[in-house]
């Protein structure tokens, strides 16, 4: 195992007056030794272009990353998806990015616009092989990855972006080019670059878009361990254990709930500076300053709202991403798990608190470990490589 990671996330609005989108996105992969991502374009709009981009992503998807070749995945989608009888097009377009081993990636297009791949922040032309497989024109790419390469797929929604309003043509390949490498940082993930562009397409439609416009992308990191500790454990005796194993991780540190911050106190026989500040969010405990740790906060309030979120961010379609810019102790947990890190590690005591059993509180028995638990599966969602120890 290498230390890269690949790093996958995608962003969707649906065409103005529907509840379904017509583009879908599916991911195949383990991140960090293959993975595959299929963006698939139905035509139109609403259920049918639904059903139809559902179908063939999740058919491409699966015989790619099954090793399959090329021929068969385009075979099997001219045989069971028709050619519109009215505008002659196949009544799904689509882009596939292939990862493998971290080291190469496999780019094949039909009818989408080309795929951009960002090099050190900027544009960098790939080569193209163009063949035809069942009479339609395939356009293939091998490329030797490098660190923090970026790949950006895109239905066309994202071009047509502003036709009739902003501009004349709509958003071109080129003006989003050039929009991307102005915003791009190297810390921005996958899952925010996409949001970045979508977020403008939406701006550029006037909060109206004339098309389903989804941006999805890949992008070649370093892998970064966060190591996050909630809740004593059920057996006082077992507080140094669980503090020895959490401070002899690598990686950042995150120690959330005030009688876990204490011990971890006496453990590094460092003291818990508290803040009086609430950062913007009098609804989020103040957060806490310990030497050794990277961020102490409140435990149950602040991890549920991390929880709500990642169910946001997840979802695909949440362009605010307030908990980005904010800096309260659960948008600083977001921060650390959604953008920063590759690989988390959960240390979840079973001590029942106290204060936990009052019946005026909406807490119960066992909050911490359904909070993890949720919290797990989003998490896996967007790629992450997760552990969690109890105590």
């Amino acid at each position: 195992m290498n230390n890269l990671w690949t790093d996958a996330g995608f962003m969707s609005v649906n065409h103005v007056g529907e509840t379904l989108c017509g583009d879908r996105v599916e991911i195949i992969g383990d991140n960090e030794d293959s993975l595959t991502l299929v963006l698939a374009d139905g035509l139109g709009s609403g259920v049918k272009a639904n059903i139809l981009s559902t179908l063939t992503s999740k058919i491409i998807c699966t015989m790619m990353a099954s090793g399959l070749h090329i021929e068969d995945c385009v075979e099997t989608i001219v045989k069971t998806l028709p050619v519109c009888k009215v505008r002659q097009v196949a009544y799904s377009t689509f882009t596939i990015i292939r990862v493998t081993n971290n080291s190469t990636a496999d780019i094949i297009q039909f009818d989408n616009p080309n795929l951009i791949l960002l090099r050190d922040g900027k544009s960098f032309n790939y080569p193209i092989v163009s063949r035809v497989i069942e009479g339609k024109t395939i356009l293939e790419s091998k490329i030797n990855l490098q660190l923090n390469d970026v790949f950006i797929a895109m239905s066309d929604g994202a071009i047509y972006a502003g036709v009739g309003k902003s501009f004349n043509f709509g958003w071109q390949r080129e003006n989003i080019v050039d929009y991307i490498e102005h915003q791009y940082e190297p810390t921005l993930s996958a899952k925010m670059i996409s949001s970045l562009i979508v977020d403008e397409c939406n701006r550029l439609y006037e909060g109206e878009p004339g098309d389903d416009t989804t941006v999805a992308a890949v992008r070649i990191r370093e892998r970064k361990p966060v190591n996050l500790i909630i809740g004593p454990p059920a057996d006082p005796a077992d507080c140094k254990k669980m503090m020895t194993l959490f401070f002899s991780k690598q990686g950042r540190k995150i120690v959330c709930g005030g009688t876990t911050s204490q011990i971890a106190s006496e453990y590094l026989h460092e003291p818990v500076i508290t803040s009086l500040d609430y950062n913007g969010d009098p609804d989020i405990p103040p957060i806490g300053k310990m030497k050794g740790v990277d961020l102490v906060t409140e435990g149950v309030i602040t991890f549920s709202r991390v929880v709500d979120y990642a169910k946001a961010y997840v979802s695909g379609t949440d362009l605010s991403n307030m908990w980005n810019v904010q800096m309260d102790g659960a948008s600083q947990i977001a921060q650390y798990l959604f953008e920063y890190a590759t690989d988390i590690n959960f240390f979840v005591g079973r001590a029942i608190n106290p204060a936990h059993q009052n019946p005026n509180l909406p807490i119960n028995f066992g909050i911490k470990q359904r909070l993890i638990e949720e919290m797990t599966e989003y998490l896996k969602q967007m790629g992450k490589q997760i552990k969690v120890s109890y105590f």
